[in-house]
């Protein structure tokens, strides 16, 4: 289009103008160059003398060169039906192209990723306009004044638009069926006023998916006046992920047929029946559940350390999974009990430092170093045992002492980087075994919901670590052999009868009457075996389960898994009294195929199938 406009740079009119001005409509082989002189020219007898081959082309062969993928006359791929018809028609009646024909000839305009950022009046122009995409630009507000009145369709997806009461300040086309504004950023409960037959009285569908829109309850009170309505979108909302979402809309709005692309069928009506009456009663919660499964492909790192000496150190090994989830600021933190990582971690189990230990203690220390270790591994193992009972059974309930808490909480560790706004969860430390069952879920309730979108859209990072331990066994204070004289006939009594028994009996008296050996452990060292993000985001997207296996490449080699089978293989031959189960034989170099190292992750949106379950969800969390 030629004419004048006051519209500029950035505006509706301007993206058009341009467009039209690519589709080179007044330029070879449209348009009424020399090349179509012959059949829209003055017919002088000298102009047809002078006119050369090209300019007695066909108007045939014109429409093969813009109709032809392969001719550079061609269209981009993705052009659309409109675009093709103006250079068709461009060569068969250009003096028809003029600004009155396509104010009058569009029904449609897609200005889609163009840079634009106002609506602009001259919009006005185009008499029978009923579809308007203008997704993906740049638009802050639009003002409904500038909307031709005959639209019934306005898609303004993926722009900036932060509320609706630019579209309401004036009244919207009266006949609009379809509104589009999902992906921007849409915020607070005042957005449910912008939503009624008020301003809206034809509606039918409307997507408001993925903004950051909150009040469910609010919502479905403006909806309920749009009678028409029967299509809605609202997944990637903060709002859609309560439990109760799905049931609450259906029985808000009885005329709906599908929601979130999902026909609402006539059993999830009788299902949720009632429900939309106890709005009021309903948390405002998100319930998600996080299950951490096997690790897989683990190095068992105790085999490539050299032998421990008499005075060790002796090393141990645990393995645990990490990873970070939101952090609800609105909620209580005693909600979350105790279980974050940042809060407690759990210690090595008595299981690893009471067996393993054990067996990896060095033969050569003989019969006394021996009774010093069981001795060392069973303070060890009480005191390890209290402190699991206390992180074991700060998990069913809450603690109420934050001075408790803070005496648990761990050293951080320096290779796991949180992102802002997240906390840092982990299973509990495992030894190692072919398959590390870690057996661990948490429940997490969060109350602050436009957090847990952003978190949902960025995932979680998933971490397999490897904690190192070294403990040094300290020897026992020697006895003081200066005793008093009076004694003396008590201490030759006591010699002439241990000479007397027999080396069990002294072996045993010598147990008892031995002070027990401790250990002094070091600080552990931690290593990251492998890291990787979880995409959480199909969980706004409608997806109740994000189930995956992270796979972090191979760590293990054929010499670490021969001398784990080798030693797997001494330990059977000695008859452990809790054998473990031996690992296969590693194949030959050129048949071995390493198993890769993996963990089983599944994170899970709690979501209620009937209006009952939704009820006494509520019931039991207000119980808590």
């Amino acid at each position: 289009m030629e004419g004048r406009s006051a519209s500029g740079p950035g505006t509706v009119s301007a993206a058009v103008r341009e467009h039209l001005r690519q589709l080179c409509l007044r330029e070879f082989p449209c348009g009424t160059g020399s090349w179509n002189k012959s059949r829209f020219g003055p017919r002088t007898g000298q102009m047809w003398r002078e006119l050369d081959p090209r300019e007695e082309e066909t108007v045939e062969a014109l429409l093969d060169l813009v109709r032809s993928p392969h001719s550079p006359w061609a269209l981009p791929s993705g052009s659309s039906t409109e675009d093709q018809f103006l250079r068709e028609l461009a060569i068969q009646d250009p003096l028809q192209l003029k600004d009155s024909f396509f104010y009058s000839y569009f029904r449609t305009l897609r200005v889609v990723d163009k840079e634009v950022s106002l609506v602009d009046k001259d919009l006005l122009k185009f008499l029978k306009l009923e579809e308007l995409i203008l997704s993906a630009n740049h638009i802050k507000e639009v003002d409904a004044a500038n909307l031709p009145r005959t639209l019934k369709v306005l898609e303004l997806y993926g722009n900036e638009l932060a509320s609706m009461e630019s579209l309401c300040v004036h009244p919207p086309p009266p006949g609009l069926q379809h509104l589009g504004l999902g992906h921007n950023k849409l915020l607070g409960p005042l957005e449910s006023l912008y939503v009624t037959a008020s301003h809206w009285p034809s509606l039918v569908s409307l997507d408001l998916g993925f903004n950051d829109l909150t009040d469910l309850q609010s919502m479905m009170a403006a909806l309920r006046s749009l009678r028409r309505l029967r299509l809605l979108v609202l997944q990637g909302n903060p709002l859609a992920l309560v439990p109760y979402y799905r049931g609450f809309t259906i029985d808000s709005l009885a005329p709906l047929c599908v929601l979130d692309d999902i026909t609402v069928s006539p059993n999830e009506k009788h299902q949720f029946r009632g429900l939309s009456l106890h709005g009021d009663l309903l948390a405002h919660a998100a319930q998600l559940v996080v299950t951490i499964g096997n690790i897989r492909g683990v190095l068992d790192s105790s085999v490539l350390d050299p032998e421990p000496g008499p005075e060790g150190p002796f090393a141990s090994y645990t393995y645990y999974v990490t990873y970070d989830f939101v952090e609800d600021e609105e909620g209580d933190r005693k909600e979350y009990s105790g279980v974050l990582a940042e809060i407690v971690q759990p210690s090595p189990s008595a299981e690893l430092l009471g067996e393993d230990f054990n067996e990896d203690f060095p033969e050569e220390l003989g019969g006394e170093a021996s009774e010093e270790a069981e001795s060392a591994e069973s303070a060890t193992t009480e005191l390890l045992d209290s402190e699991l009972s206390l992180v074991s059974a700060a998990l069913p309930r809450s603690t109420d002492s934050a001075e408790e808490l803070a005496k648990l909480r761990p050293r951080m560790d320096d290779h796991l980087c949180l992102s802002p706004g997240t906390v840092l969860f982990s299973t509990a430390r495992k030894p190692w075994s072919e398959v590390i069952a870690c057996g661990y879920e948490m429940q997490h309730g969060l109350k602050d919901l436009v957090p847990l979108k952003a978190f949902l859209l960025a995932g979680t990072t998933v971490t397999v670590m490897e904690e190192k331990i070294l403990s040094w066994p300290l020897m026992s204070p020697s006895v003081d052999s200066s005793l008093p004289t009076k004694k003396g006939k008590k201490e030759k009594d006591k010699r002439g009868k241990a000479e007397k028994e027999s080396p069990k009996e002294r072996k045993g008296s010598r147990r008892k009457k031995e002070p027990s050996s401790e250990l002094r452990q070091d600080p552990p060292v931690t290593q990251v075996l492998g890291s990787c993000l979880v995409v959480l985001e199909p969980l706004l997207a409608g997806e109740p389960l994000v189930s995956t296996v992270c796979n972090f490449g191979v760590v293990r080699t054929p010499e670490s898994d021969r001398l784990t089978f080798a030693r797997d293989s001494k330990k059977a031959k000695k008859g452990a009294k809790k054998e473990k189960p031996k690992a296969a034989a590693p194949a030959s170099e050129s048949q071995y195929q390493p198993e890769a190292l993996t963990v089983e992750v599944q994170v899970q949106l709690s979501q209620c199938r009937t209006a009952a379950e939704a009820l006494h969800s509520f019931a039991s969390s207000a119980a808590q």
